[in-house]
């Protein structure tokens, strides 16, 4: 499947396809109304955009059109952190990284997790 823009309202529903598995328009839009006030006939519209882009599958078989996400959490998640630091680090992962580490302070455990992320990088890249 080829790498395709996910924008925020798109990954949010795509966050709850994940969690929850298949849905009806109405389950997303449901959740969706939990964080923001979203009319159900645009939470549909943009379901049907993302089925058209390859985003979402939908099984037409019953009354009621199940939705399921078309890419895995990994892709999206992927897409989603590429365009993060396109647009706000200028396409520097490193900058990204600093950032976060700067501004946060990680546990041991974690710090030993990200080195040993480090050291299997170099391995892989000597």
């Amino acid at each position: 499947m080829q790498n395709r823009k996910i924008t925020d309202s798109e990954l949010e529903i795509l966050q709850i396809l994940w969690a929850n598995g298949p849905s009806t328009v109405r389950t997303i839009h449901e959740s969706l109304g939990t964080e923001k006030q979203t009319g159900y006939t645009t939470t549909l519209k943009l379901m049907q955009i993302m089925f058209e882009k390859g985003l979402l599958t939908r099984d037409a078989s019953s009354r009621t059109h199940i939705y399921a996400a078309a890419i895995s959490e990994q892709s999206g998640k992927q897409q989603a952190l590429d365009k993060i630091i396109d647009s706000v680090f200028k396409g520097s992962p490193t900058k990204l990284v600093m950032q976060a580490l700067g501004g946060y302070q990680p546990s041991t455990q974690e710090i030993d997790a990200i080195k040993a992320y480090l050291d299997e990088l170099q391995k892989q890249n000597p």
